[in-house]
């Protein structure tokens, strides 16, 4: 098979599209044929150098992709091979085949294509798990959403609207948060020019956010703290702004407020396993019924995987950028 391969951390450059050893399941496993993967911030960091894969796990970067199942392992049925899928990695996305445990591989909900739902199962699975099992969003609570523009940020708009939540966005253009107001975004912040602090504040009449869903970490973290309602609840996801900070225990303990922080790929598989089942039981009939988009800003071949990478890291990007195999 072919696949993006690095022989030494550092830039876009190290990235080449060669030929490589063919993967071979274990008992529980498929084969996907792959046809797109998709960028994800966790992968410019991999590249860097600064996340390496979990113990066994593929050193080929990328976390998601969408293809056709080719083979299975010895413990599975054949009556699979041939099914077009999806499936949440913890690596190997970015190749023309990869090896993944059965449990996180999906269905492709109806009305979206195969190159499209590469694109879905990171930002899918984040997302709910994200904001039902850990932050326990609920009908009528404010969420703040840093990042609105994102991959995860245009999946958690839409998907927190679908549990009945207000929603606040923070982005740095006035284009991304036209992007996040027409995927139902209610509150919108301009964070080069404003101070999200003041404005969850002023628009909730003091209260502030009952829940914030953060992508940058040490940086954010005491202002969250202060954006925070009473018995509120941030969930750190990234940590683009750093990753230690001081944290003033009293602030919370005066509010009676929660912090979390979770990664998707180190999970065990049987976690990530009752996510996908989840996921596909929630989010892909509002997939189809078209309550919730998957917003892809473009398709560029895999090969070119360390330009859509850069391009990424530039900010001029809103949703994902999907990568399809040649």
């Amino acid at each position: 098979m072919f696949a993006i391969t690095q022989q030494n951390p550092g830039g876009p450059e190290t990235l080449t599209w060669e030929k490589v050893p063919d993967p071979t399941p274990s008992a529980n496993e498929v084969i996907i044929e792959i046809a797109a993967s998709a960028v994800n911030r966790a992968d410019v960091l991999q590249r860097e150098g600064h996340y390496p894969p979990p113990p066994g796990g593929s050193d080929i970067i990328g976390l998601e992709c969408s293809g056709t199942i080719q083979s299975v392992g010895a413990a599975l049925t054949l009556d699979r091979i041939g099914e077009r899928v999806t499936a949440l990695l913890a690596g190997g996305g970015y190749a023309t085949r990869v090896a993944v445990p059965i449990g996180q591989v999906m269905s492709v909900p109806e009305g979206v294509d195969l190159v499209t739902a590469g694109a879905l199962p990171e930002v899918a699975c984040t997302v709910w798990s994200n904001l039902v099992h850990v932050a326990k969003l609920r009908e009528g609570e404010v969420i703040l959403i840093h990042g609105g523009a994102s991959g995860i940020g245009t999946m958690g708009i839409q998907v927190a609207r679908a549990l009945g939540a207000q929603v606040a966005v923070t982005a740095g253009s006035q284009r991304k948060l036209d992007a996040c107001a027409a995927l139902g975004a209610d509150i919108l912040i301009n964070y080069n020019e404003q101070d999200f602090v003041e404005v969850i504040k002023d628009e909730t009449g003091g209260r502030g956010a009952d829940v914030i869903l953060d992508n940058m970490g040490a940086k954010y973290l005491m202002r969250n703290i202060d954006a925070l309602n009473r018995n509120g609840r941030q969930v750190t996801i990234g940590l683009q702004g750093g990753v230690k900070a001081e944290l003033d225990m009293s602030a919370l303990m005066a509010k009676n407020v929660g912090v979390f922080g979770t990664s998707m790929r180190r999970r065990p598989d049987n976690e990530k396993a009752t996510i996908c089942r989840e996921v596909e039981k929630h989010v892909w009939p509002w997939i189809e019924a078209g309550v919730v988009k998957p917003v892809v800003d473009r398709v560029m071949p895999m090969p070119e995987a360390g330009a859509a990478q850069s391009l990424l890291e530039s900010g001029d990007v809103i949703g994902k950028i999907a990568l399809a195999t040649p």
